[in-house]
């Protein structure tokens, strides 16, 4: 009996190192898992901070304007002290002498010079802002007359073309207008020929007839638009490097010209021409009765004679 009892203290006391042990890992488990916790809040305010030599430079950073702040206000500081030195002193001097006699002649009346002064500085500035909106206003409606007048020039230029080119490479040309700068002030021009849905710059990619004819185009639409009241228009050789079927093309819009142009009294043509059949096709008698001739005798002197239209 004294073995059983002796046997089951034994027991017990190792159930109760068994308990012990296990409350101790329990409590071990517990701490461990506090720390854990601690170590990774630790490591989150780390992350939070940020890096510490960065932290560390910008701290510096700011150490160093606040330094640089204070010093401009010393210094701005002095500079009130020393303006406020001065006031004073200027208005210690003024209350010692009662009058402005001593003052220069220019000086007196100041109140009225200065109310005259500004009434002409607030009338500049005024008539400053008036201009800037007429100036304003004028770009504006110039623009708009560049705009429309570009599209009277491009229509006129387009009539004249189907008119006068016979070809079939070439359905029209446009004189195109790019702005140059910023202000929009200034423009690049530039002539394209269009066919179909194509538009290409005639410049290096048209004969020298396509050329001319271009030319003498762009200059009867420019007088037609602009040289209304101006009614001179003179033209030298505008055959040159045309063949035959656009050169009596030509001669059908000069005449149409002439047509649209008959009630006008100031209306001049002039044409310089060697090419004589040019010259019969354009001289009809509903336009003109003669037409100058300039030839030169066996002396290489100059002859000027009046030739009556078809005559011999």
């Amino acid at each position: 009996e004294l073995e059983q009892m002796k046997e089951a203290v034994q027991k017990q006391e190792r159930t109760a190192r068994a308990v012990a042990d296990n409350v101790a890992y329990k409590r071990g488990e517990r701490e461990e898992q506090q720390l854990s916790e601690g170590v990774a809040a630790k490591k989150r305010e780390q992350a939070a901070l940020g890096d510490q030599t960065a932290l560390e430079r910008e701290i510096d950073r700011a150490e160093g304007q606040l330094e640089a702040a204070k010093q401009q206000g010393f210094t701005q500081k002095g500079t009130l002290s020393q303006l406020q030195a001065n006031i004073s002193k200027h208005q210690r001097e003024l209350k010692a002498r009662p009058a402005l006699s001593f003052l220069a002649p220019q000086l007196q009346n100041i109140d009225q010079l200065y109310k005259n002064k500004l009434i002409e500085l607030r009338t500049t500035e005024m008539a400053n802002h008036d201009l800037d909106k007429y100036m304003s206003a004028l770009d504006k409606a110039l623009m708009k007359f560049h705009t429309t007048k570009m599209e009277e020039i491009n229509r006129i230029v387009k009539e004249l073309w189907q008119m006068t080119y016979q070809g079939r490479d070439i359905d029209m040309i446009q004189v195109k207008a790019d702005m140059e700068g910023h202000a929009g002030r200034s423009y690049n021009y530039r002539v394209v020929m269009i066919c179909g849905d194509a538009e290409l710059d005639m410049r290096g990619r048209c004969s020298a007839g396509q050329k001319v004819l271009a030319c003498l185009v762009i200059r009867l639409a420019l007088a037609e638009t602009f040289c209304l009241k101006c009614g001179i228009l003179a033209l030298d050789e505008p055959t040159t490097n045309l063949d035959a079927k656009n050169s009596q093309a030509l001669a059908a819009a000069l005449l149409n010209i002439m047509h649209n142009r008959k009630g006008q009294d100031n209306f001049q043509l002039i044409v310089i021409t060697h090419d004589v059949k040019f010259a019969h096709m354009i001289g009809q008698r509903d336009h003109a009765n003669y037409y100058w001739r300039i030839t030169k005798d066996e002396h290489q002197n100059s002859l000027v004679e009046r030739m009556n239209i078809f005559g011999d």
